[in-house]
């Protein structure tokens, strides 16, 4: 019995020893939030001062300083997160990963975002202060690798930590720049519809623009005195295994001080992006004797993308223009190495690459480039297409000064300071959205605009051999779409279609009209507009366009035929006002309705690959409220069915029915249980979330959550089949700035500051944002001093 004891003693006190090495160890990777540091190469001391909620409030006296400190304190919160961002350009995931993301990792490497960095590099003023803050950036970076605790995600993958270069910015800037893009979704997508379906098809599909839509308003005026090709699937499979979200949309609005109750502007600005854990944005307020701005930093990039000071603010949107374009090549029968152009043969260039794969052997490939970019035929292994298809990219183009730019906008100092920098951005196009203490407000779309000839569709595979379908010219950045304190006191943007200013469309790949019409109804209905009023608008789930189509379609119902349960719900969809609550029953029927109508509309003649691929288009999202008010189409026709040609009323009857019947399967007879909240939910997932077993440690969530997609609260789902909608992208901040009371301005991310799992700040703000509640955006150096949570020393080596 007394060695039983003993033994069961020995057990126990190895099971506490390990139990007591775990916390040792959990502890030790903890981002160090307070006590001192000494640094290499700083001129003076730097205080960090962390609020309660992670937020860094940097104050140095040479902004060189601050932004080394800045890059230490980013990378103990976000290095996983820098890691996998720099990787993507370079074709770097499969050695994270494995085999599966060997596709990515080519499609990438063909796209030669590495490639164009090498070259910004080379040509960079290594003396411009841009250059310069960036290295101090990478020094404090670097620093924390050195010495700081490896994350846990390099534990669990094997993964050795390496320094970050100059190069990595770059490639971190080039994701975004593509991740913007929509051609890559799109173009190859219609090519195919039209090759195997006809012109007719393509006709009947919201492909372009919608003159009765709600367009953006342009408007110029000076300074206020007082201030079968089947290469859909493979570009599709690459995509959809990033481990790094993708830029989708995003609202943004700036009322001007005739709309506001305190006579000062006020900037409002939600970015969509894919919800990933950790979210995109790191917050940090930097502060120097000459230098102060509180900004949203992406992953490894020392300059803020969106940031105020208490002189002016700033925001973006997606532009959605068409900066990517597909041609097809024809190559020499006589000597493969060459391809037509309209001057005669030309030879290929052939560029060789290796993917380091983890657990598996090097692969290696050469892609295949022409005049216009890399034949994507070489991107994936499913392409059985023999038509070279080469991808013509403006961001790889031209010469890379997007740095420069984000750096010139954290810098200005009033309207003409920022506006001077915006023509250095060539892609990606955004929307820049801007207000300051002096009452102007403005809004530029910024990209390298080309005129193409009128007789050709960007938005369709184009002829690569004739030279007819090249760019006529390059815009001038004046004739890019704008408007600078317009008479109507405001400025919006919601990936809508702009107007022209140059006597051209513009094209481009905008959303449906439904968040500008609800945007714009808002803004034009108040004129006291304030900093709670402006939160309201920013949460709203409210769509304008549904409920319209509800009341179109919910006319051709036979209700004769339906049940007693059933005409109290057709009925609380006729009085729906298209709001979003969790509560709310009238959403659930409309969309399981809206899917099957999609449905039973396409997937007769787009078969289920392509079907689901649709369903991830900016077409798609335009197609519902114009296909549904169309009577007659080529599409309503089930082609399945040889001997009757099917009509809209017949397809809304049957997608009710069917709708109906899955709700009844899913939840049961009583619609009660039929809410939005069971339906619509959030949660945020980190790489290492894929694997089962640890899920619960690094995603965030299941939420429900209201809102939907292409309201303002957008939050935004794929439709899969299943009658149930996980959000994928949505708000990635919301921020509103008051020039009233600027230090209390307000803003709140996803899930938290941290990238850390063992941080507090990992996940300390996510129920706040799903609850729409917000947190003070705090720049008061007094105030902060007084109620930081804690306070990180770093001292001069």
């Amino acid at each position: 019995m007394k060695k039983l004891k003993k033994v069961l003693l020995v057990l126990l006190s190895l099971v506490l020893l390990v139990v007591i090495s775990v916390l040792i160890f959990v502890q030790s990777l903890k981002p160090d939030y307070s006590g001192t540091k000494s640094m290499a190469g700083l001129s003076d001391e730097v205080n960090v001062y962390f609020d309660d909620f992670g937020v860094p409030h940097i104050y140095a006296q040479d902004e060189a300083d601050a932004i080394k400190a800045l890059g230490y304190v980013h990378a103990q919160d976000r290095l996983w997160q820098m890691e996998l961002l720099r990787r993507v350009a370079k074709g770097k995931l499969s050695e994270v990963f494995g085999v599966d993301l060997v596709e990515t990792d080519k499609f990438f490497l063909s796209l030669g975002i590495d490639d164009n960095s090498v070259e910004a590099v080379a040509n960079a003023n290594n003396e411009s202060r841009a250059v310069m803050l960036s290295q101090a950036y990478l020094d404090g970076v670097n620093q924390f690798i050195e010495e700081g605790p490896t994350p846990i995600e390099f534990y669990l993958t094997g993964l050795e930590k390496e320094p970050f270069e100059l190069k990595d910015i770059y490639d971190a800037m080039g994701y975004m720049a593509f991740s913007f893009a929509m051609a890559h979704k799109t173009d190859p997508f219609l090519t195919d519809i039209k090759n195997e379906l006809g012109e007719q098809y393509i006709a009947d599909m919201a492909v372009y623009s919608d003159t009765s839509t709600v367009w953006i308003k342009n408007y110029r005026n000076a300074k206020k005195d007082s201030l079968e090709l089947d290469i859909t699937a493979s570009v599709f499979n690459a995509l959809e295994k990033l481990p790094i979200p993708q830029f989708e949309g995003s609202n943004s609005w700036v009322i001007a001080p005739d709309k506001t109750k305190s006579g000062k502007v006020i900037l409002a600005n939600d970015p969509h992006i894919s919800y990933a854990q950790p979210s995109v944005w790191y917050e940090a307020h930097v502060s120097t004797p000459t230098y102060e701005k509180y900004g949203y930093h992406l992953a490894g990039v020392p300059f803020p993308m969106l940031g105020h000071d208490r002189k002016l603010a700033y925001g973006m949107t997606m532009f959605e223009n068409d900066d990517i374009d597909f041609y097809q090549e024809q190559v020499n029968p006589a000597d493969s190495t060459q391809y037509l152009t309209e001057e005669g043969w030309q030879s290929f260039e052939y560029v060789s690459k290796e993917i380091k794969v983890k657990d598996a052997e090097p692969v290696s490939f050469t892609i295949k480039k022409t005049r216009h970019g890399s034949l994507v035929n070489n991107i994936a292994k499913q392409i059985s297409g023999e038509t070279p298809i080469a991808m013509s990219w403006i961001y790889t183009k031209l010469e890379n000064k997007v740095m420069d730019a984000v750096y010139d906008m954290s810098h200005a100092t009033n309207l003409d300071e920022f506006k001077a920098s915006l023509p250095k951005i060539h892609a990606p196009g955004l929307n820049i959205m801007y207000g300051d203490a002096e009452g102007n407000v403005a809004w530029w779309a910024t990209a390298k605009l080309y005129q193409m000839p009128d007789s050709v569709s960007t938005k369709l595979v184009m002829d690569g051999t004739s030279g007819k379908d090249e760019p006529i010219r390059y815009l001038d950045f004046e004739e890019n779409p704008s408007a600078i304190n317009p008479p109507w006191n405001y400025v919006y943007s919601a990936n809508n279609q702009p107007d022209s200013i140059a006597g051209m469309l513009y094209p481009g790949y905008y959303l449906p009209e439904n968040r500008a019409m609800r945007i714009v109804n808002l803004l034009e209905g108040k004129s006291d507009w304030d900093k709670e009023s402006s939160a309201e608008m920013i949460l709203d789930a409210t769509s304008m366009v549904n409920p319209a189509l509800v009341t179109e379609l919910i006319k051709l119902l036979d209700v004769s035929h339906l049940t007693e349960e059933q005409l109290v719900q057709v009925d609380a969809l006729r009085n729906w006002d298209g709001s979003y609550t969790l509560d709310a029953i009238s959403p659930t029927l409309y969309h399981r309705c809206e899917y099957y109508m999609v449905k039973n509309t396409f997937l007769d003649e787009l078969g289920e690959e392509k079907f689901q691929q649709f369903l991830g288009t900016h077409v798609f999202k335009r197609q519902i409220a114009h296909g549904a008010r169309m009577k007659d189409g080529i599409w309503w026709d089930d082609i399945r069915t040889k001997d009757k040609v099917e009509t809209r009323d017949e397809i809304v009857l049957k997608s009710f029915a069917e709708a109906w019947e899955s709700l009844v399967t899913d939840f049961g007879t009583d619609t009660s249980q039929w809410q939005w909240g069971n339906v619509h939910t959030l949660e945020h997932p980190h790489p290492i979330g894929q694997v089962e077993s640890l899920r619960k440690y690094f995603n965030v969530g299941p939420f429900p959550v209201n809102g939907t997609r292409e309201v303002i609260n957008n939050m935004n789902f794929t439709y899969d089949g299943s009658g149930f909608y996980k959000v994928n992208v949505g708000p990635s901040t919301r921020r509103i700035i008051d020039f009233s009371d600027v230090e209390n301005s307000i803003s709140i991310l996803p899930t938290g500051q941290s990238g850390n799992p063992f941080s507090k700040h990992y996940k300390d703000q996510a129920e706040m944002f799903v609850n729409g509640e917000f947190r003070k955006m705090m720049m008061n150096q007094e105030e902060i001093i007084e109620e930081s949570a804690s306070k990180l020393i770093f001292t001069p080596n």
